[in-house]
């Protein structure tokens, strides 16, 4: 059985920059880490390489070239090989021609079951799976917090989705995209200290436009049917912090701000 696991590595949210004439984030020259709902999808495939052993995973990501020892990383946790679609004629792709790029090479691909997160923290549209997966013509679900891995086949998966209020389990028949969230029970294992150097290169393939063979009016921002307008930095208010004692003087703050607030 061979998983898929689509991947998106972005900005650290500590170090990120920002392109205001294009309005888009660049990507190069900066630190990317794998995004946590992606993490999920990943170290839900590596519980059930644990289970069966005979399962085999396959990371993609499209990407700009520095996210390859970030990659590696990945193919240190035991994951079987990683693919990187990059190419300079992508750069500024919308969430339609990313999802586009993804399945031209996901249809030549062999795959029994694709997992993904839901969300990106960079974008948040959660888009792209639900696109890919109506391009190459299988289900999804997406938001799933659990799967069941007794049950996991070449045929089915069950899988438990947290909905605000209540939590449902859907059966769906594969092939099909299963994305992840980060609130999931899985979580990316540790790399063990005597894989930590470990040179994975060889177990990465990039895949560039002249194996995809796009128009470069069809990629890109050329090709982006969606484009950003603005863009500013969310602002956070300052909470002000009060200390007071156990003593009248500070029961009587309480008691006013309380007050203030209607509580009382």
């Amino acid at each position: 059985m061979h998983i898929v696991c689509l991947v998106k590595f972005v900005p650290n949210v500590e170090n990120f920059a920002y392109d205001y004439k294009t309005n888009t984030l660049i990507r190069e020259n900066v630190r990317l880490v794998i995004n946590p709902d992606d993490a999920c999808a990943v170290a839900a495939a590596l519980k059930l390489k644990e289970k069966n052993p005979k399962i085999s995973i396959e990371v993609v990501s499209m990407a700009p070239l520095n996210v390859i020892p970030a990659m590696e990383d990945l193919l240190r946790r035991k994951i079987d090989k990683a693919t990187l679609i990059s190419d300079k004629l992508y750069a500024g792709s919308d969430t339609y021609v990313t999802s586009i790029i993804i399945a031209r090479y996901l249809k030549n691909t062999r795959f029994d079951c694709i997992f993904s997160g839901t969300h990106s923290i960079d974008g948040d549209t959660a888009h792209v799976p639900a696109q890919i997966a109506e391009m190459l013509k299988i289900s999804h679900i997406n938001h799933i917090a659990e799967i069941d891995m007794d049950s996991f086949n070449e045929k089915r998966a069950i899988a438990e989705v947290d909905f605000e209020k209540k939590t449902c389990r859907f059966e769906i028949k594969l092939p099909a995209i299963l994305s992840f969230q980060k609130v999931s029970k899985y979580k990316l294992p540790y790399i063990k200290y005597e894989d930590m150097y470990l040179d994975m290169r060889d177990k990465i393939a990039i895949v560039t436009n002249k194996d995809l063979g796009f128009d470069e009016r069809e990629v890109g921002l050329k090709g982006s049917r969606t484009q950003v307008i603005r863009t500013s930095v969310k602002e956070f208010a300052k909470k002000e912090k009060v200390i007071v004692g156990t003593d009248d003087d500070g029961i009587e703050t309480v008691y006013r701000y309380l007050k203030l607030k209607g509580f009382v």
